[in-house]
Parts: C-alpha cells; structure tokens; sequence
C-alpha cells in the first residue's frame, strides 16, 4: 500500500503568505517531518504527528518521510520559502532516485511557497524587474571555487543576483569573499538591499551600495538582492525608498 508525501512551502514567515493550497494540505497530512522553527509555525491537531530534525540533515529527513510513507500514510516535508529553492524538494527527489523501488511508487507533489528573494524585493520595490539569478553562498555542497566563478559569471553577464545562505557561524567569511568578487566586476554605486526576515515582526529592509556593503549586517535569516548596473535607486523624501531595475537594457557595447 503506497501513501502520499507532499512537500509543503510555508512561504518566508507571515502567516498571511501560505498559499490555500498548502493550508489544505496541512490540514489532510497525519505525519510531519521538518526543520523545528518550521514545525513550530504550524497549528497541527492532536492526531497529528510531527518528527523535527537538524536543519543539516535534509537527505537523512527526507529519507525518514519516504519511508513512512511508504507504508501508506499522508506525510507532509515542510519547507521554509519554496520547497524547490535551495530546500526540500531536492533532497526528496535524491532520496527517490536513490532509495528502493517502493519509494517510487509513493504519490509526491511539491506545493510552492513564496522564496525569500521574492518577498524581500516585494518589499523594497522591484529590483528583479529584469533578468535575475540565485546563488547560495553555503559550500557544504558544492566547492567555493564553484560559487566564485559563478559569481562572476552571473555579475559579469548584467545579471540581478540574489544570494542565499550569505553567513552563518560556521560560515563566517563567504560574504565578504563574494563583495570582493563582485566590487571587481560592478560599480561601487550598485544597489545592495539586505533583506532579514522579510514579512515578519523582526523584519529588517535596509539598502547600501555595493561599495559600503558590509557583510556583519547579515545573517542566516537574510536574503540579499545585488542589482545590475542598471538598478536604480528612487529617493522619495520621507518615504522608504524604492529600488528596481528596468524592464530594459542596453547591452554590451560593440
């Protein structure tokens, strides 16, 4: 008997921003598996059951939800943000590629949820108002090397980037690294917003240029959006204000 695992994102932290269909899906799943602070944003029933692991051990949890489900009951992954952005439903689909024959014929669906960078730039205005790129700073999976040259690559080709993971404690030097790398291929006046916790009571929006951008004003719950050369920044006298890039570009000149 084959159950069900949905993979369920719970957007960036407002209540208000869970999708409706996420919400159903909470309310249909008996079995929960996720990141504790995660967990603890759901209302769950008495009859239902919540399994809370280390934010570190995505493909140890995932395999842990297969496996009940499996068994043939409704499991939920949850997932801050959208699970398909540097979260769960990545490690899910790993787990079924490489686990038993069984755990392919579990129904999976991944419910999206609104990504950290989305609503940071909701926040400040429309800096993805072109073409945009993300890049998680955390090389527990991939080489440093690999995210410079990705880095540069990204600023080098006029793309808006937004980083992921920036610093932990564990990690404590990756966000300064990368404002080297950048400052060489950027003008000092791009727009750098620094958004933490965005939609929630603690949240903190603030914007510098690239060339004061100072990598101790982050931590793991921010997400930062470096502009284009073309961002731009509009002043609005006693308003916040807003930061967006235009639907146009020029291009390199020949």
């Amino acid at each position: 008997m084959s159950g069900r695992l949905t993979v369920i994102g719970l957007g960036p932290g407002n209540a208000d921003q869970v999708t409706p269909e996420a919400s159903r899906a909470v309310a249909e799943a008996s079995f929960f598996y996720g990141y504790k602070p995660y967990l603890d944003r759901l209302d769950l029933r008495p009859d239902q059951t919540r399994i809370a692991s280390d934010n570190r051990e995505e493909l140890s949890r995932a395999k842990d939800a297969l496996v009940k489900a499996a068994q043939g009951h409704d499991v939920a992954v949850v997932s801050g943000g959208d699970p398909g952005v540097f979260a769960m439903a990545a490690a899910v689909c790993e787990a079924i590629e490489a686990g038993p024959a069984e755990w392919r014929a579990v129904d999976v669906a991944m419910l999206p949820g609104i990504t950290a960078m989305l609503a940071v730039a909701a926040r400040i205005g429309a800096p993805l108002g072109h073409d945009f790129c993300a890049i998680s700073l955390s090389d527990n999976l991939k080489p440093w090397d690999l995210i410079e040259l990705r880095l540069l690559a990204a600023a080098g080709a006029g793309f808006v980037i937004a980083l992921y993971n920036p610093i932990s404690k564990a990690r404590p030097w990756q966000l300064g690294r990368a404002f080297e790398c950048l400052t060489a291929i950027l003008p000092g006046t791009t727009p750098v917003v620094f958004g933490r916790a965005a939609g929630r009571p603690d949240e903190r929006i603030e914007v510098f240029l690239l060339a004061d951008a100072d990598a101790e004003k982050a931590d793991m719950a921010t997400c930062i959006i470096i502009g284009s050369p073309e961002t731009r920044i509009i002043k609005r006298g006693e308003k916040p204000a807003l930061v967006y890039t235009p639907r146009s570009a020029a291009g390199p000149r020949k």
